[in-house]
């Protein structure tokens, strides 16, 4: 039952599916119970998504290590480049102490969130880059850009760079967010990155996550990415571990198409708990 702010008028919810690290997340009570693998995925895309309980079967998947010691999803990113060129920023603005939960991957965010430190230098990179090509203003304090070109032809790649050289690559439509569009190809693209409310946390919400795979696999400690197309069929493997992330050694998998025009498309859980139900007939479980 939902109390507080998510039963208001404003911000009441249907449910809450918990899927965090603690043991009585969904994930956590299913896998202590061999009834599905100790991970989880998703793939948010306009409109429509994935959420997968068990590794999806996608190639490319590139890892980087969990912080054991925080409750979030929080992992060490240590830098940032703009078209290859590494941004002046002191490596302890993402440092991990018990302070500081250093930077989290949260789908419950919308837009992503940099220090001070990191923003400052993060935005005046970008708009430096693009200087000759648009007309700069802002919106309630953030920084716009008029373009009369499409936005990948302007705007620079960047790239978010992790522990074990791990490095996610964000396309501008992943971190601009377009606030209007009129006749012809005038568009404005305003800085989906803000600036954090909460010094030394960094926060890589939807804006970031969307139009990619991300896999959290809680046995091995990693959370890995890999783009993709939401809507493409996919392949879902049942192991409960996934060293590899492009092949299935043993275990049961699952090929589905994800096309279909809801709000999430919970993949693998309804299927497989049915199927281990029939095996097993295991009932009595808490969710």
């Amino acid at each position: 039952m939902e109390t507080g702010i998510l039963a208001t008028s404003s911000g009441a919810v249907d449910g809450v599916l918990g899927l965090g690290r603690q043991g009585l997340s969904v994930i956590s009570q299913l896998s202590s119970q061999g009834i599905a693998p100790n991970s989880f995925a998703h793939c948010l895309a306009d409109g429509s998504g994935i959420l997968v309980l068990g590794q999806p079967m996608v190639p490319y998947i590139i890892f980087t290590p969990l912080v054991k010691s925080h409750g979030y999803y929080s992992t060490h990113l240590h830098s940032i480049t703009i078209n290859g060129k590494r941004l002046s920023i002191d490596p302890s603005v993402f440092a991990i102490n018990n302070d500081k939960a250093g930077t989290i991957i949260d789908s419950g965010t919308t837009l992503a969130y940099l220090t001070e430190e990191a923003y400052t230098p993060f935005v005046d990179a970008i708009t430096n880059s693009v200087s000759l090509y648009v007309q700069p203003s802002t919106s309630n304090g953030n920084p716009c850009y008029s373009i009369t070109s499409s936005v990948s032809n302007i705007f620079p790649i960047v790239s978010l760079n992790f522990v074990g050289g791990a490095s996610m690559h964000l396309r501008p439509q992943d971190y601009l967010s377009l606030q209007s569009s009129k006749s012809g190809t005038h568009e404005v693209w305003c800085m989906g990155f803000q600036r954090s409310p909460e010094k030394g946390i960094t926060i890589l919400g939807d804006i970031v996550l969307k139009d990619k795979f991300i896999v959290y696999d809680l046995d091995a400690q990693l959370i890995g990415w890999a783009n993709y197309d939401c809507f493409s069929f996919l392949e879902v493997s049942f192991n409960s571990s996934s060293s590899s992330s492009s092949s299935s050694s043993g275990g049961r998998s699952l090929r589905i198409g994800s096309h279909q025009q809801i709000p999430v498309i919970v993949i693998a859980s309804i299927v497989y708990l049915t199927m281990m139900f029939l095996d097993f007939q295991a009932t009595g479980m808490s969710l």
